[in-house]
């Protein structure tokens, strides 16, 4: 009975303590800042580096197996239920021990490594200076950016098509730009595992999702099946969660940087051409008409460049692949986002990932004050 007892209690007493924790940390802003920045640095790197050693996502084999648990156990857990009558009690035990000992684990990495992280003081908050910004300065940052990358697009290794592809090593150079951009940011600092692929990325791609950051691995993930040129913002947004930035527009910012500062020059392209995208979706969503004769000067090759996210053709060679409908599949996963959003702080929601425009703002028209 004792060890019944144990098998129960454990696991609900450290669900118990994620709780607290949560609401600590929702309470007081300091317990928040302290955990980002002086704990959860060596929870990241020591995790990240155990999940490192293997060559697959970890995170991904951990949510197939919680799925078959699902769409095995439970099933299988009634049946013997109805039909074993003798052993009723030790398969409800072993069931419900399992249950706990998942719950435990997902509420602790989730608490530990992400839902803290959304009470801390916000990157943008230590280092920027929000103001308001006028619709020039915005007119200004569109012009700079396609100014930029319409300098930047004949020098990049192109395909048949006249189109930008990679050459770059994605992982190393996503290294050596996140940690270069510690020097400015000493958050930034520490150890970066390799990115790996998801085995299925048509699934990412159905949800419309280029990368994912696993807080139960520790791991920065990307969709495999996207356009290659993707990946340089894509890799270092990922990597900048491991670092306890949780905020999309802030991890979307900190992608920028640290591609726009890189020594690779297709790093540099390909970070220019996501704030372009991003810049460019404001001022039309706003209706600044004073900025649209700007999208007249965008060269040829750039515009065969940006708004890329999959192959040519790519729905229709992936058909057979589709289980659920895309467009359930992509509803659902932009509301769970959404609510996870929400509910973590962000009354924004999904939205906050164009948010990263302002800090733009406030990054390249400072405050003169």
């Amino acid at each position: 009975m004792k060890k019944l007892k144990k098998r129960y209690m454990i696991p609900l007493i450290i669900i118990g303590v994620m709780i607290l924790l949560n609401v600590i940390a929702r309470l007081s802003r300091k317990f928040a800042d302290f955990y980002v920045f002086k704990v959860f640095p060596h929870i990241s790197d020591v995790l990240s580096f155990i999940s490192g050693v293997f060559p697959f996502s970890v995170g991904e084999i951990l949510i197939i197996i919680c799925i078959l648990l699902i769409v095995i156990g439970i099933p299988l857990t009634i049946i013997l239920l109805i039909f074993k009558k003798d052993s009723r009690r030790k398969t409800a035990s072993i069931f419900l021990t399992t249950f706990l000992c998942v719950l435990c684990y997902i509420c602790t990495t989730e608490t530990l490594n992400c839902f803290i992280m959304y009470q801390c003081t916000p990157f943008s908050e230590r280092y920027l200076k929000p103001k308001e910004h006028p619709r020039s300065e915005l007119v200004k940052l569109y012009a700079a950016l396609i100014d930029e990358a319409n300098k930047l697009a004949p020098q990049m290794p192109r395909d048949k098509d006249d189109r930008f592809y990679l050459t770059a090593d994605y992982n190393k150079e996503a290294k050596k730009a996140m940690k270069s951009l510690g020097d400015k940011y000493p958050q930034l600092k520490g150890y970066y595992p390799d990115a790996k692929p998801i085995q299925f990325s048509y699934f990412m791609s159905q949800s419309g999702l280029s990368g994912i950051y696993f807080p139960f691995s520790m791991e920065s993930n990307y969709n495999d099946d996207m356009v290659k040129t993707n990946l340089p913002d894509t890799i270092c947004h990922e990597f900048s969660h491991l670092r306890g930035i949780i905020q999309e527009d802030e991890a979307n910012f900190i992608a920028y940087l640290a591609t726009m500062n890189s020594a690779n020059l297709e790093f540099r392209y390909s970070g220019c051409l996501e704030g372009l995208e991003y810049v460019h979706n404001q001022i039309y969503k706003n209706e600044i008409e004073e900025g649209y004769y700007l999208t007249d000067t965008i060269s040829e090759q750039v515009r065969k460049d940006w708004f890329r996210f999959l192959p040519d053709n790519y729905w229709e060679e992936n058909k057979k692949k589709e289980i659920i409908p895309t467009e359930t599949v992509d509803t659902v996963s932009e509301t769970a986002l959404d609510t996870n959003i929400k509910m973590n702080g962000r009354e924004d929601g999904i939205e906050a990932y164009s948010a990263m425009v302002t800090l733009l703002l406030d990054y390249y028209f400072p405050d003169e004050d």
